[in-house]
């Protein structure tokens, strides 16, 4: 233990070899995790000189080992969504705060939550996982919000029995642009089995892709839905963006009028692609959706989209 020093380490990788399970640790330094995604900043950081011919690999249990040697921040806040509502464009306004750590889809997080670990050693390594990201590295450090994949709305309750006190919310969006969005690049949560088994499987053979993509998306929200009633979550649609932020998710997410007005100072970049203006494509993707691809999300995701927004709009009161 006392010779243990990750400090300016992250975990990037968590795999299983030969029945053990590794992590892969990543030099940043005191650097801030800015970029749009988790896999965004270790592309950065193993660019360096130090990460190329330096590599470090620890056994999973070092996880817990570091935290209880260096306790880092716990997670303030868990974003989950539906995929292409907007949850990239929260983390992004988060990420201008200084002293907020916002962590976007980090691999090790969804490897560890869909591993087949025991659940005691599992929820372990998770609480460890999350110390490792909540290391003041720059020591101004107060928050720590993780952004999951839109699949992991699967793995609440798992996530929830190690964390039981952390708010959550999940976010969401008209089911049709979403669905298109996916149909001009497909997420590779809705291609059918790219990432293997999860909550987007009923079981059932796709007849189109639109087929395929309402169905998954259907279950996406049907799930958040679930949850949201049960575990009390924030129902967020992305018609509410970028505006909310100065609203009840300023609230949520415990930011004052200054740390409001930083935020939206990136409301007007294009949250994946920062360095270029943020303009709406609502109604563009409305107007390419195909009639079979209008049917199937009729069909198939529209109905839990109406009860989010009717949990939404009763929870917010009138006026929203």
């Amino acid at each position: 233990m006392e010779g243990l020093n990750l400090h300016g380490w992250l975990p990037i990788r968590v795999w299983q070899t030969s029945g053990l399970w590794r992590v892969d640790w990543c030099w940043f330094g005191d650097a801030r995790l800015s970029q749009p995604f988790f896999g965004d900043a270790v592309e950065d950081a193993l660019r360096l000189p130090f990460n190329q011919a330096f590599r470090r690999q620890t056994s999973l249990d070092v996880l817990g080992r570091w935290q209880q040697q260096s306790p880092g921040l716990a997670p303030s806040a868990f974003i989950f969504h539906a995929s292409r509502c907007g949850s990239t464009l929260i983390s992004q306004m988060l990420a201008q705060l200084p002293d907020h750590i916002v962590i976007s889809e980090p691999p090790p997080l969804d490897t560890l939550l869909r591993s087949d670990l025991p659940a005691a050693e599992r929820c372990a390594a998770l609480q460890g996982l999350m110390s490792a990201y909540g290391q003041r590295r720059r020591g101004v450090e107060q928050r720590l919000v993780i952004k999951l994949d839109a699949w992991n709305i699967g793995e609440l309750a798992l996530l929830r029995e190690c964390f039981p006190d952390t708010p959550w919310l999940f976010l969401y969006r008209d089911p049709l642009e979403i669905a298109v969005s996916h149909l001009r690049r497909p997420g590779m949560h809705m291609v059918p089995g790219m990432i293997g088994a999860s909550v987007l499987d009923d079981g059932l053979p796709f007849s189109t892709q639109e087929d395929a993509i309402a169905r998954r998306l259907g279950r996406l929200l049907h799930v958040g839905l679930e949850h949201c009633q049960a575990f009390a979550g924030m129902a967020v649609n992305y018609s509410e963006l970028p505006e909310a932020m100065t609203g009840r998710l300023a609230t949520f997410f415990g930011l004052d009028e200054e740390q409001c007005r930083q935020a939206l100072a990136a409301a007007g970049r294009h949250a994946k692609q920062p360095t270029q203006a943020f303009a709406s494509d609502s109604e563009d993707k409305r107007r390419e959706a195909s009639p079979l691809l209008r049917e199937r999300v009729m069909q198939w995701a529209q109905g839990p989209y109406e009860a989010l927004e009717t949990l939404r709009v009763h929870s917010c009161g009138e006026g929203i």
